[in-house]
Formats: C-alpha cells, sequence, structure tokens
C-alpha cells in the first residue's frame, strides 16, 4: 500500500510539472511530497488515537518542509502540492482525489467550535496560489481557486472563482470547457478577475458623466435628450 501511494504521487508530480525530470528528482528534492509522506505516518498514528505522538511527528514534518498538515486531516490519493512553503491544511479538512495545491494555500476554520469546521474539497480541483479556503464549505469537483482568493462560500463542482471574496468567472465562452489542468487555478485564455469588469462599468459610466458635463449650455443648465431622465445642471 505505501509502495503504490508512493508511486502515484511521483507519477501525479512528473504529469503536472515540466522540472521533474525523472522519479528521483520528485523523491529527493520535493517538500510537497515529503509533507504528504510525514502526513501518512502522522495520520496513522492518530487513528491509533497516539495523538501526541502523531501532533509531534506533523510538527516535524511542518519543520523540515515548510508544509503544515495535521494529522486529522484526510486527504485523498495523488495530492500534489506544487512549491508547498507556507501551506496550511487544517484538522478537519478533507481533500478528495487528484487535487493541485500551490504554495501558501490555506484550507482553514472560521468556529472555534469542535467538530467539523475546515473545508471539503471535491476530486480533480486545483487552488492557486495564496487562496484562503476558510470554513466548513464544500469546493465541488473540477473546480478552480484562482491564486489569492478568498473563498467563503461553497463553489459548485466545474467553477472557477477568483477574487476577494471569491466570485464565480465566466467560461462559457472557453473554446474548451471540459476539465482541465488550469496552472494556478485559472485559466489563462480570457478569463479575468471580475474586477475588471467592475472597472470597465465604471469607466463607462464615467465617460456617460463626462458627456453629460460637456452638453452643459452657458448658463449653467444642462442640456437634455428625451429618456434620460434627471440631467446634471446647477
Amino acid at each position: 500500500m505505501g509502495f503504490m501511494f508512493l508511486r502515484d504521487a511521483i507519477h501525479a508530480y512528473q504529469e503536472r510539472d515540466p522540472a521533474a525530470r525523472s522519479w528521483l528528482t520528485v523523491l529527493l528534492c520535493y517538500p510537497g511530497l515529503h509533507a504528504l509522506i510525514w502526513h501518512r505516518m502522522a495520520h496513522a498514528l492518530w487513528e491509533l488515537r497516539l495523538f501526541l505522538l502523531a501532533r509531534m511527528l506533523a510538527h516535524l514534518g511542518r519543520f523540515l518542509t515548510g508544509i503544515e498538515i495535521h494529522p486529522a486531516a484526510r486527504i485523498g490519493r495523488r495530492l500534489v502540492i506544487d512549491h508547498g512553503l507556507g501551506v496550511v491544511i487544517g484538522e478537519t479538512a478533507e481533500i478528495g482525489d487528484d487535487v493541485h495545491l500551490y504554495h501558501q494555500v490555506t484550507l482553514g476554520g472560521t468556529s472555534l467550535a469542535r467538530g467539523k469546521r475546515h473545508p471539503t474539497i471535491g476530486n480533480n480541483v486545483i487552488i492557486g496560489a495564496g487562496a484562503k479556503v476558510l470554513g466548513n464549505i464544500t469546493i465541488g469537483d473540477n473546480a478552480r481557486i484562482g491564486a489569492n482568493a478568498v473563498v467563503l462560500a461553497p463553489v459548485p463542482a466545474g467553477t472557477t472563482v477568483v477574487g476577494i471574496p471569491a466570485r464565480p468567472v465566466d467560461r462559457r465562452h472557453l473554446p474548451n470547457l471540459r476539465p482541465c489542468f488550469d496552472p494556478y487555478g485559472t485559466p489563462a485564455e480570457g478569463v479575468l478577475d471580475p474586477l475588471l469588469h467592475d472597472i470597465e462599468q465604471l469607466r463607462t459610466e464615467l465617460t456617460e458623466i463626462e458627456a453629460r458635463l460637456a452638453r452643459i449650455d452657458p448658463d449653467g443648465r444642462a442640456t437634455t435628450r428625451p429618456g434620460h431622465g434627471v440631467t446634471i445642471g446647477t
């Protein structure tokens, strides 16, 4: 079982990282893989109710890799923690299969109450660098979380969210809608932060206001056009 885990994990790194030139490179030089090995040992101790030993092993893994995974967290197969430094995975977090996390991702809790308080991540999810997924929420299969997004609400399957707070972006205009690997959680083609849309809308409104001001006649009254309602005047 341990050999199968290691083989699948190394293959996942080679498949998703062009810099992974050989299985030996991944085995020796990838802290994300090392963190998973430490977690498997710590989780086994946690399941045996050897809580202090489990925490000590997890603490050692954190010291060696810069990646903090609570020994109680449940992690599926072929998780890739890319770069890895600063990743935090909380106690009641659950991660499905074929998930990809970048550096400084936090799967955190928003409650001090005991019980389920961390996110549940579905299969084939990508979470971009610096993203924070907080609370007892579910991220559906094939979802994409953009870099530095702050996710406080559930994300439906197949949805891409970006921004603070995270909001969905429209992917319907993209030529390829099937699940694929999107580096850092956001497709590079044609999908921008929805805040950019808001900025463009504000620019349009500002242009309209400037045009109305330009139509003000010399005695200080604004000219009007039918159907435009209230206009600017003195």
